[in-house]
């Protein structure tokens, strides 16, 4: 079958190198034998998917193409490919037991499909994801570093996060314009926050739209009288606070509503 011809409003770009391919796939711990990939494209990644023992693999791709693609050459998958939208999916439709996540995200969605995994993360103990290296390095950055941001703190909230490698342009087909990167995020040991989780997300919010001023300042918004934040935290920028200082920071905005 003649290969899908990549479609640029889909974000589509081919990986082609299949050493890279194995070498993402046995990035997966095997802790979970349930594994969703995510856009498969021409099945570059689920050709060894399907290669891993007593693993349970499923697939959602959005591509019609693609789908007719990954049926005539995957005869395995007869019956795992869901094909529709990963972001409007059901996923108690597929596993009603924790899975992992796989796949080469869509450059152009990857911050929506992080915070739709984060709405099922508990759910999901496990993704490994290639994504713009830029992304990426936001993600897995620690405090203090002017990378490390909103998407930084909610994942690193809940998931254990490494950079594991980086990625050439050419690998791809057609090649994409930015570098990249695989990634892995393992679920933590923390189940909840010891704050309320809304106002958690908020005050993370309304501290990074203002992250160049102190905690004090981007959060008057939220307390309405700065002299209530007596706390040496806030004389901090956002970026400078780990999840647990945010946790901390949430629970005296909190007392203060």
């Amino acid at each position: 079958m003649d290969h899908i011809r990549p479609k640029k409003h889909l974000g589509q770009h081919f990986l082609k190198d299949d050493n890279l391919a194995n070498k993402i796939v046995n990035s997966l711990s095997g802790d979970v034998s349930n594994i969703l990939e995510i856009g498969p494209g021409e099945g570059i990644l689920t050709k060894y998917l399907l290669q891993l023992k007593d693993a349970q693999i499923v697939v959602v791709e959005i591509d019609s193409d693609a789908v007719k693609f990954l049926i005539k050459e995957y005869p395995l998958l007869k019956d795992k490919i869901i094909e529709g939208d990963f972001l409007k999916t059901n996923f108690r439709d597929f596993f009603t037991e924790p899975f992992a996540i796989i796949g080469n995200f869509p450059y152009n969605i990857s911050s929506q499909l992080l915070f739709r995994i984060l709405e099922n993360k508990n759910l999901i103990p496990e993704i490994i994801c290639m994504l713009q290296k830029e992304v990426a390095e936001r993600i897995s950055s620690p405090p203090g570093n002017k990378q490390y941001g909103i998407l930084s703190v909610f994942l690193q909230a809940y998931y254990d996060i490494k950079l594991l490698f980086n990625v050439s342009e050419s690998v791809f087909f057609p090649p994409p314009n930015v570098k990249s990167a695989v990634i892995s995020l393992r679920r933590n040991s923390r189940n909840t926050l010891n704050c309320d989780e809304t106002l958690f997300f908020k005050t993370v919010k309304t501290a990074f739209n203002q992250r160049r001023k102190t905690m004090r300042n981007s959060l008057l918004r939220l307390v309405n009288d700065k002299s209530n934040l007596s706390d040496p935290i806030f004389n901090k920028r956002p970026e400078q606070l780990s999840v647990d200082d945010f946790v901390y920071v949430t629970g005296i905005i909190d007392s203060l509503l």
